[in-house]
C-alpha cells in the first residue's frame, strides 16, 4: 500500500476534479504521468477506476468504493497538517484531562489555576469522570492524563502520586444527639446505661455530659451515606469495614462527595468522606470527625499517563509544571 500512495493521491485527485488535465496542474506533473499512475493501480487492484468520455473521467462503481475510503485519509491527513501547523506557528496545544468532579475541585484546580496563566495558548479539556471511567478513557486514547485516586494501575502506566488523602466518618451534633435520644428510648428496657456496650472497643463518642456512645454503633445505627458502589473510594471504605467487623444498616448512596458533606451539615445522617475535602466545614464546626480505634487507612491521589502520550509538548509543560 504505501509504495502506492503516490498513485493513491493521484487517483484521489484526478476523482475530485474529473479531469486528467486539472489533475496534472494541481500535482505538477505530467497528464501521461498522470494516466500511467492511474493504470498501475488499476493493474494491481484488478479493477477499472476510471470511465473515460469526452467529457472527462469519471469513477467506475469500484472507484466510488476505493474513493470513499481513500477520500477519509486524505482529508484527515490534511487536518493533522493543519494542527500541526496551527501548533507551531501559534504556540497552540491541546491537553486533555480526566478527573472526578472532587478531585477537580479541591486540587487540580491547584494545578490548574497557575498553569493556564503561564501558558495560555494551549487548550485544556476536562473530562470529569470516576477514577475508573478515567483509566478507561486514558486507555482509549481519549485524554492524555488523568487525576485518580490510587488503584490497581495497568501495565504500561505510569502513576505519580501528588497528595495524601485520608477518609474518615462525619456527623453534626444535631444528628448525633437524635441518634442518642431514639437509641435511648429503644434500650432502657434492657439496661440501666443504655450507651456501654459489653465487648465494644471503639473510642467512644460524648454526646452530652454523662452520656457516650460508640463509634461502631453510631455507623452502624445511623443513615450512612457513601459514594456510589461503583466509586473506588466507596469501596475502600466498604472493604474498611468488613475488615471491622461493622455491619451498617442503612446504606444511602451519594453521587457525589461535595453532597455527602452537605447532607451530613444538615443532620441527614453519617457521611463517609475524604478530611482534605471537608476541612472547611470541620473547621466552621458544621460537622465533626467521629473518632476510630483504628483509623481508615491514608491512601494517595496522582497522576496517571503513557510514555506515547508524554511525546505531546502540551503534556510534557504539564507534566514539569506539576513535577511529577
Amino acid at each position: 500500500m504505501f509504495e502506492n500512495l503516490n498513485n493513491y493521491r493521484t487517483f484521489y485527485t484526478v476523482a475530485k476534479t474529473g479531469n486528467i488535465s486539472h489533475a496534472a496542474d494541481i500535482l505538477y506533473i505530467s497528464q501521461p504521468a498522470i494516466s500511467k499512475s492511474i493504470s498501475k493501480l488499476e493493474e494491481g487492484l484488478g479493477v477499472k477506476l476510471f470511465s473515460r468520455t469526452a467529457k472527462g473521467v469519471f469513477l467506475t462503481d469500484e472507484g466510488e468504493i476505493l474513493f470513499e475510503h481513500v477520500k477519509n485519509a486524505f482529508e484527515s491527513i490534511s487536518e493533522g497538517e493543519d494542527e500541526i501547523k496551527r501548533i507551531s506557528e501559534l504556540g497552540i496545544g491541546q491537553l486533555r484531562i480526566g478527573v472526578s468532579t472532587s478531585l477537580c475541585k479541591y486540587i487540580l484546580l491547584d494545578y490548574l489555576q497557575d498553569f493556564i496563566f503561564e501558558n495560555p495558548h494551549i487548550k485544556v479539556t476536562i473530562d470529569c469522570h470516576s477514577t475508573v471511567n478515567t483509566i478507561k478513557l486514558l486507555q482509549a486514547n481519549k485524554i492524555d492524563i488523568g487525576l485518580i485516586c490510587h488503584t490497581d494501575i495497568p501495565s504500561g502506566y505510569t502513576y505519580k502520586k501528588v497528595r495524601e488523602i485520608h477518609d474518615i466518618f462525619v456527623a453534626n451534633d444535631s444528628y448525633l444527639n437524635n441518634l442518642r435520644l431514639r437509641e435511648t428510648e429503644e434500650k432502657l428496657e434492657e439496661t440501666d446505661n443504655p450507651w456501654m456496650f459489653a465487648g465494644n472497643l471503639t473510642p467512644l463518642l460524648e454526646i452530652k455530659e454523662g452520656e457516650k456512645i460508640s463509634t461502631t454503633e453510631i455507623i452502624e445505627k445511623s443513615n450512612l451515606m457513601l459514594l456510589e458502589s461503583t466509586n473506588i473510594t466507596r469501596k475502600y471504605i466498604d472493604d474498611y469495614l468488613e475488615e471491622c467487623n461493622i455491619h451498617p444498616s442503612q446504606i444511602f448512596e451519594i453521587s457525589n462527595m461535595d453532597l455527602l458533606i452537605d447532607f451530613a451539615s444538615i443532620g441527614m445522617g453519617v457521611a463517609g468522606v475524604v478530611r482534605e475535602f471537608a476541612k472547611d466545614h470541620l473547621a466552621s464546626g458544621q460537622i465533626k470527625e467521629l473518632p476510630l480505634e483504628k483509623p481508615i487507612p491514608k491512601r494517595s491521589v496522582g497522576f496517571i499517563y503513557t510514555k506515547s502520550n508524554a511525546k505531546s509538548v502540551a503534556l510534557q509543560k504539564f507534566i514539569e509544571f506539576c513535577e511529577i
